[in-house]
């Protein structure tokens, strides 16, 4: 995380030097400080629209769905779905390379689909019928 600049980055609400302390505390916090971030980096990077700092945060949200450790995982999962499904019509570059970074994980999600954790598995299942049904505007072809 340390070699994305996140001050030049922008989210929903400015600038994105906030977003590696949320991952961190997703990674490593206590269930509460966990869902708590999560639901920061949710407004921040996917709930209303996709920004330059979703692009820098997907790879490290895949991280984040795959740790074991993490205990917010499902909606790890779920935050990387409304990534898929949001964009953000002027920025139409951003859109594009935000959804592409979402769907480049699919083989990581189709592993999540054998999870342990049937929360895990059950977001893993929702974002695979995302990811093979997605043909947004950003990502056709042109």
């Amino acid at each position: 995380m340390s070699r994305v600049r996140w001050h030049e980055l922008t989210h929903a609400y400015g600038s994105a030097q906030d977003v590696p302390g949320r991952l961190s505390r997703v990674a490593w916090g206590d269930t509460r400080t966990s869902a708590d971030a999560l639901s920061d980096l949710g407004l921040w990077l996917g709930e209303l629209a996709v920004f330059d700092a979703t692009v820098a945060a997907v790879p490290f949200l895949w991280d984040l769905a795959v740790t074991d450790s993490v205990t917010s995982r499902p909606g790890v999962i779920e935050l990387l779905q409304a990534i898929l499904d949001h964009g953000n019509p002027p920025q139409i570059t951003v859109v594009h390379a935000a959804h592409q970074a979402v769907l480049s994980g699919s083989s990581t999600v189709s592993v999540l689909v054998s999870d342990e954790d049937p929360a895990v598995r059950a977001a893993a299942r929702d974002l695979t019928a995302a990811i093979d049904s997605h043909a947004c505007e950003a990502c056709r072809p042109t």
